[in-house]
């Protein structure tokens, strides 16, 4: 008898592949006779190596090894070779279409993700907005696998996934382990785009309010990019309180198992709010252009988890990429340093 072999598929944004994450532990767990790949980009192993048994990882680098036409053609036939049965395609970009397009020539089970367009254009649209919230991006995966025959569950938590990260070892720099009483909290101040960013002034009032709250406090600055990792550096010179997360975070095992420790998540909509959402760790994200209407927010995240700014032009950008229609950035200017650490304080506890 044919074994069920599933092939997942996503490979970027990194923040998105994280969200698979649990829908794939949901899966393994509820249908523990069938296999499952997951094909992504080698930095995303991290996430998979505390699935249960039948979870298997693929990497593949579609800038060099599988580039191109030629390349993906290359990839494909790795892949027929892996005996698969259905095709999940969570991803719906031109890489995976094709991929897609060759499964479907021959004749596998595929289905692929829908990106609810028109309810983006809906939702951001500044004239006749309509501000109703889209299917987060993980349940837009379980979907997926429903119209695949494998319809999960996603009320559970992936015990395996947070204890797996919980005891992976500190980066050196972390060190010394949290002490008796201690707060550790992580911020992730940088969103890629001025929409999503929080003015660093206004940031470095936040700062001071925590360390004036918790005295014996460490605060982890996260960034990515290396002009974050140097801006988190400039800020930590200025805090002696404050860690500088960027610089040791930089492959995602890291930066699971340093989050994983924390009391709480101080974010933007960034790749540090999914992380943080699925190792159980509390959040607390500044939502500017961008909205969790949009379906881009963390794993089982709620109101309580956000800070916004109630405006009629919010949002403007599912991903914040477009400048600010009304020029000025209110959406994440206005929001007041008191109000972002007095809802730290609550989270924490």
């Amino acid at each position: 008898m044919r074994v069920e072999h599933i092939l997942i598929i996503r490979f970027s944004p990194l923040s998105d592949v994280v969200m698979t994450a649990p829908v794939v532990h949901a899966l393994a767990e509820q249908y523990p006779d069938v296999r499952i790949t997951m094909l992504s980009s080698e930095e995303a192993r991290p996430l998979f190596e505390f699935m249960p048994q039948n979870v298997g990882f693929m990497a593949a680098d579609l800038k060099t090894e599988y580039y191109g036409v030629k390349g993906l053609n290359a990839l494909y036939r790795r892949l027929t070779a892996k005996n698969f049965t259905a095709i999940a395609d969570f991803h719906s970009v031109l890489r995976s279409d094709y991929l897609r397009m060759r499964f479907n020539i021959d004749r596998f089970r595929v289905e692929h993700v829908d990106k609810h367009k028109t309810l983006r254009r809906q939702l951001t649209s500044l004239n006749n907005k309509v501000l109703q919230p889209m299917p987060p991006v993980y349940e837009s995966y379980a979907a997926v696998l429903a119209r695949l025959g494998y319809p999960v569950n996603l009320d559970s938590e992936p015990t395996s996934l947070f204890y797996g990260v919980q005891n992976m070892p500190l980066p050196p720099e972390a060190r010394p382990l949290k002490a008796p009483g201690q707060k550790w909290i992580g911020i992730a101040p940088f969103g890629g785009y001025v929409g999503k960013t929080y003015p660093m002034e206004q940031m470095e009032e936040v700062i001071e309010m925590l360390i004036e709250r918790y005295e014996n406090v460490r605060l982890f600055i996260f960034g990515v990019s290396k002009e974050e990792k140097t801006r988190a550096s400039e800020l930590c010179k200025r805090h002696e309180h404050c860690v500088n997360a960027a610089a040791m975070t930089g492959r995602l095992a890291a930066a699971l198992s340093l989050t994983s420790r924390l009391d709480l998540m101080l974010t933007m909509d960034n790749l540090f709010m999914h992380i943080a959402s699925v190792v159980s760790t509390p959040v607390l994200c500044v939502w500017g252009a961008t909205h969790p209407y949009g379906g881009h927010t963390g794993w089982h995240l709620t109101d309580d988890n956000y800070i916004q700014a109630e405006l009629p032009c919010r949002p403007c950008s599912i991903h914040g990429r477009k400048d600010c229609p009304v020029g000025n950035y209110a959406c994440i200017r206005s929001i007041r340093p008191e109000k972002i650490a007095e809802k730290a304080a609550q989270l924490i506890g």
